[in-house]
């Protein structure tokens, strides 16, 4: 699977081990950058053009900050983007599961590496359930994206 991935300085090393982690699992990563620490980049430089590729090949992402509230945010400004930010597996699967998400935020700051990689593999390895209900829900999201 194509995985695009897009950080700025506050999970620079968050993003360099999840590259390494799906690169291990076999996936195609596209890294967006942050691609050297600077403690004073700004995260949509490197989060919308993340956002913009995973619309343009209806793929799958991960954005990264300190929080991951601001690179939701940012990811969200996409036409097409659903993302979801997660801080536990049961938050990454059901944003898949029941949301359709298509890329997700993490928080460099807010858990060990090891529980961002499992909250990673949940989302990309969790299909959405495409249950009416949820469908309904996302195509009244996408209806009211296509009005703005």
């Amino acid at each position: 699977m194509r995985v695009h991935i897009a950080t700025d300085h506050a999970a620079f090393e968050l993003k360099n081990y999840l590259v390494e982690q799906l690169t291990r699992a076999g996936h195609d990563v596209v890294d967006h950058g942050a691609d050297t620490y600077d403690a004073v980049d700004d995260y949509p430089v490197f989060i919308i053009p993340c956002a913009e590729a995973v619309a343009e090949e209806n793929g799958i992402g991960i954005v990264l900050g300190g929080s991951g509230n601001g690179e939701q945010i940012a990811a969200n400004k996409v036409r097409g983007i659903r993302a979801a930010l997660a801080y536990n597996s049961e938050l990454a699967r059901l944003a898949r599961e029941h949301n359709d998400a298509n890329i997700i935020s993490l928080g460099g700051r807010m858990q060990s590496l090891e529980n961002a990689w499992e909250m990673v593999d949940v989302f990309i390895n969790t299909p959405f359930s495409g249950d009416e209900r949820h469908q309904r829900r996302i195509d009244q999201i996408t209806e009211r994206e296509s009005q703005s």
